[in-house]
């Protein structure tokens, strides 16, 4: 299989779901969901007034006045990063697939340890409110800061589009709604959390997706392996035994075959997730280095834990799934498409009751990661641009709040528009090109400016340039989109995954135009490097940030 089948599979519910849109109004609607659905709501927008009173200020809005502990936040990231498209996707991958559908969760948990041991510490301790602080420390503010926003905004708006489809189709399946009406609604919810609540209730929706979604997969997993009379052995002996492939669905390289776009999905992966503007900000929202620490810690272990449930899951699809007919239709094909396997173990598990949790439990997945989107992409434009481009520092907190409103308005009507302009688009290769230009366009530069005296202005904004162009135009040129969408007969860039390539010319742009300045204004830049250096390491300052 390719890895634009799995890429394909990954967008899961989210990128593909027009079938289950088309069979909403054949199929009876799910009251539980429905109910659980709207407790839900109640209480995440109960949770939003609350949070509406403490916000008062910037630091407030941004980074919740910086009080959020390790813990509370290290549950906020994996409630950012364990999205329904894993929950669903790669379970679908593994039932397809087998053991490659693993190497997908693998990608994911790697990139913690760079962000650990390389990331969050010196982040906290230079930064702000966005990762465009750190990137502009001792470089010139305004090209830096309309690069890194720039960057931002096109992450966000993409990753977005793709959450709105999901969500907007979900909700569709649930209540029967149209495909407008359910967009709209879940546009209506994300401007609500965010521009009345901020960080502090965006946080706590996270927190609590993150606790049901852990609570539900471990569930599953726990009755799966039950089955098994909690034998992994009998597991995989089942899933080999009833799987169309035999005992190859043991066996890697089915999906992955390729070495050059198996590195270059992987590199993506792991540098894109910590090149991530919605991750990065979340590590401002604690009130020291040690907090940013324990944040990853525990961060890496939930979502370690939540893809080791994940392989009870995808093999217990198999089986569990797999063979029963009640799951298939009269042609033979799973009821609602492969990506509908998790909900379909969901009620070979628990019944109808948990068949409705596990739906509330997905749509309130892609809630919170869209209340995180649409956070940072505000965030890139109040602070960003308005505050510090457009007005100079000058800015007062109340209008650079009022700012940061009116950007989470417009990028809510924004990715509203986006949702349904490509409901009925292809839109998996979008996963993909998401993580290939969070790790071409933002993280070289975030790693060099903290690692590299050397780099310059003119270099930082070259390296951020080549890398979002060359990801896009290489991924326009690959059998993703050239093929697959614009369907000619060969791709003039044989790989499907530009990530490898991309970042590499980000890194080589960066440090040709830097080595190449030999401007005044590069000099002061190198020569500020060993202030910025020892802050990063020790924190010294750190307390009284302000703009730079």
């Amino acid at each position: 299989m390719t890895t634009l089948r799995s890429f394909t599979l990954v967008g899961g519910l989210l990128l593909s779901s027009t079938a289950l849109a088309a069979e909403h109004l054949a199929r009876p609607l799910n009251w539980h969901a429905i109910g659980m659905f709207m407790v839900f709501v109640v209480f995440t927008l109960g949770i939003t007034r609350w949070a509406a009173l403490r916000t008062r200020s910037a630091s407030d809005f941004y980074t919740a006045g910086g009080g959020i502990s390790g813990l509370q936040n290290g549950l906020a990231i994996a409630g950012d990063m364990i999205s329904a498209a894993s929950f669903l996707g790669i379970s679908a991958m593994i039932f397809m697939a087998g053991f490659d559908g693993l190497l997908y969760s693998l990608g994911i948990v790697a990139a913690w340890p760079i962000i650990l041991f390389l990331i969050a510490e010196r982040l906290r301790n230079l930064g702000k409110y966005t990762f465009a602080d750190v990137v502009s420390y001792r470089l010139e503010q305004t090209p830096i800061r309309i690069t890194a926003a720039f960057g931002t905004l096109v992450v966000a708006l993409m990753y977005l589009m793709a959450q709105m489809v999901g969500a907007g189709k979900l909700i569709e399946l649930l209540f029967g709604m149209s495909y407008f009406q359910s967009v709209m609604l879940v546009g209506v919810l994300i401007i609500c959390y965010v521009t009345f609540g901020g960080m502090l209730a965006t946080t706590w929706v996270q927190i609590i997706k993150a606790v049901m979604l852990l609570s539900g997969a471990t569930f599953m997993a726990f009755m799966v392996l039950r089955h098994f009379n909690f034998s992994t052995e009998a597991m995989f002996a089942g899933a080999a035994e009833v799987h169309a492939k035999g005992m190859s669905v043991m066996v890697p390289g089915g999906m992955l075959s390729n070495p050059i776009d198996t590195i270059s999905l992987a590199v993506g992966m792991m540098f894109g997730t910590a090149g991530l503007p919605h991750i990065l900000m979340r590590f401002f929202t604690v009130k020291d280095a040690n907090e940013a620490r324990k944040s990853v810690l525990y961060a890496t272990g939930f979502i370690g834990y939540f893809y080791l449930l994940l392989i009870a899951i995808g093999f217990g699809t198999i089986v569990m799934v797999g063979t029963d007919p009640a799951f298939r239709d009269a042609a033979g094909a799973i009821i609602g498409g492969g990506n509908m396997v998790a909900v379909h173990l969901a009620q070979a598990v628990g019944g109808s009751l948990f068949l409705g949790f596990i739906s509330a439990v997905a749509f309130a997945t892609i809630l919170a990661v869209v209340a995180g989107l649409a956070l940072s992409g505000a965030s890139a434009v109040a602070h960003d641009l308005y505050a510090c481009v457009i007005r100079k520092g000058q800015a007062t907190e109340k209008e650079e709040m009022r700012m940061s409103r009116i950007a989470t308005l417009v990028i809510g009507v924004l990715a509203v528009i986006l949702g349904l302009l490509f409901e009925s688009q292809n839109i998996a290769f979008l996963s993909g090109l998401v993580l290939a230009i969070a790790a071409s366009v933002n993280f070289p530069v975030l790693f060099l400016s903290m690692f590299w005296k050397g780099l310059t202005t003119r270099g930082a904004v070259a390296g951020s340039v080549f890398g979002l162009f060359s990801a896009v135009i290489l991924l326009v040129l690959s059998p993703v989109v050239w093929v697959n969408l614009l369907h000619y007969d060969r791709a003039l860039f044989p790989y499907s995954n530009p990530a490898l390539f991309s970042m590499t010319l980000a890194f080589l742009g960066a440090w040709m135009f830097s080595v190449t300045d030999a401007s005044e204004r590069a000099k002061q830049e190198r020569g500020r490097y060993l202030a910025q250096f020892i802050r990063s390491m020790t924190g010294i300052g750190a307390a009284k940030a302000s703009n730079h």
